[in-house]
């Protein structure tokens, strides 16, 4: 899939960052509100999940594999807000993993991999450091 040059970033955190290189991953049609939707990125299965209304972030990408259940899930879990953080409840024990960073609040120990993620116009884009 090829972009134009001139097609700028609408909504993203990550808009232009040194060493990132941007990879199409679906469409923004793709995208289901205030839930997650799993695609295939950098050999792992990438939880998209998208706030269209929230203040700052919109897109997060986030590893899909509950570290604790060893399942692949969490883009089916509950999206929520505990302490001014958005975070992502797995559905089968519950653990809440922050989108930010993808640290999880009851075992610190436990942390999912994340990826800067951005809408492009319709395309949603994962970096690839």
């Amino acid at each position: 899939m090829s972009l134009s040059p001139s097609l700028q970033p609408i909504e993203s955190g990550f808009a232009e960052q040194p060493g990132v290189q941007w990879q199409a991953v679906c469409s923004r049609q793709d995208l289901v509100s205030h839930s997650g939707v799993v695609v295939w990125h950098d050999g792992a299965q990438v939880a998209l999940i998208y706030l269209p209304d929230a203040a700052q972030q919109t897109l997060y990408a986030i590893d899909n594999h509950d570290p604790q259940s060893g399942a692949n899930v969490i883009g089916r879990g509950l999206v929520g807000c505990i302490k001014d953080e958005l975070v992502i409840a797995s559905p089968l024990y519950k653990q809440h993993f922050r989108l930010a960073d993808g640290t999880c609040l009851e075992y610190p120990e436990q942390r999912l991999r994340t990826w800067p993620a951005r809408l492009r116009g319709d395309v949603v884009e994962i970096g690839v450091r």
